[in-house]
């Protein structure tokens, strides 16, 4: 009877959209959050063992907040059952230590308004994903169109006042390799929550793909320099908007189809955008001409592909009404 009324209550489209709205403003926080965490950490950025170690403690300190926020929920210490273990590391290997391994190592060399851009592929991926990988979708020419334009969205963002294009590996490059993780992770947790508790599931693959960010970190290398009371209270947040965004995200993809999630991650880029502009420590890079417009193409694309190609899909796909009817009876 819980479960069921989970189902019911996290199915409704104004709690999808409340709640995934949410989880794009955490992450729209970050981008300006992680650059501001650098100069306050007095991290170099050029240091990518550094940049492996600050994430790793940020990760390890959100899995420790969603196990315990678990365990208090369940009224016993939270632990995921041991035949799911390969599955909270795989997980953790896409949504953790891949994914923010080219998140921090991109972020770091590029502008955080062009990688809040950039990151909003990641919609398209987890689409694509779902279509072609996992199988839960079905691909369209609606989608399509919506990918063509979030791709001209990304063009856009990367021509500069004399037209020509600006992209690196490490910057760009890795923010993209960035969002192709997620869209694997997404997937993952998507069939992987039918087996596990979705936040045993989060918690603990954030737990490990921390810790073996914070090895490799100091492995081969990395440091922390600097650490006061405003530096602390940053990582805390930013252990937090993890923590928070990605369980509820989990819990929306577990009761609901990938695409009814993604289309709400279409205020992703803008969020990300906009706190980025508030950056102290990034005040001289402004929205150009070519921003507002990428921006607008992303959202665009998104829209698009969630709006209409799931309609499309639906009516395709819909089962007669004493099917429907048979399965909700079982």
């Amino acid at each position: 009877m819980l479960i069921k009324d989970k189902e019911k209550f996290f199915t409704k489209t104004y709690i999808v959209c409340i709640c995934a709205i949410f989880c794009c403003l955490l992450w729209g926080s970050a981008f300006p959050c992680v650059k501001i965490g650098y100069k306050l950490f007095e991290i170099d950025t050029k240091n990518v063992p550094s940049l492996m170690l600050f994430a790793g403690t940020r990760f390890t300190l959100a899995g420790v907040f969603v196990i315990a926020f678990g365990s208090v929920i369940k009224r016993k210490f939270l632990l995921p059952k041991a035949k799911n273990l390969w599955r909270v590391g795989l997980v953790s290997l896409f949504q953790t230590v891949l994914q923010y391994t080219f998140f921090y190592i991109g972020l770091a060399n590029t502008a955080g308004v062009k990688a809040s851009v950039l990151n909003g592929l990641g919609v398209f991926f987890t689409i694509i994903a779902a279509c072609f990988l996992f199988r839960t979708e079905k691909f369209n020419l609606i989608k399509l169109l919506g990918c063509i334009l979030g791709f001209g969205g990304v063009i856009l963002i990367n021509l500069g006042g004399d037209f020509t294009f600006s992209f690196t590996l490490l910057g760009e490059g890795f923010v993209i390799f960035s969002g192709l993780s997620a869209a694997v992770a997404a997937g993952l947790v998507k069939i992987f929550s039918k087996h596990e508790d979705t936040t045993a599931l989060c918690g603990y693959q954030f737990f490990f793909g921390g810790i073996i960010l914070v090895i490799i970190g100091i492995s081969c290398g990395g440091s922390i320099p600097h650490v006061d009371v405003g530096a602390a209270f940053m990582l805390i947040y930013l252990a937090f908007l993890s923590a928070c965004a990605f369980t509820l995200q989990g819990v929306l993809l577990r009761y609901n189809p990938v695409s009814k999630v993604a289309v709400f991650k279409s205020t992703n880029p803008i969020f990300g955008a906009v706190f980025s502009l508030l950056n102290p420590y990034e005040a001289d890079k402004s929205l150009s001409w070519f921003t507002l417009p990428a921006l607008a193409l992303v959202c665009l694309g998104i829209f698009v592909i969630n709006k209409f190609g799931e309609r499309k899909r639906k009516e395709i796909t819909e089962m007669p009404q004493t099917e429907k009817n048979n399965e909700n009876s079982e």
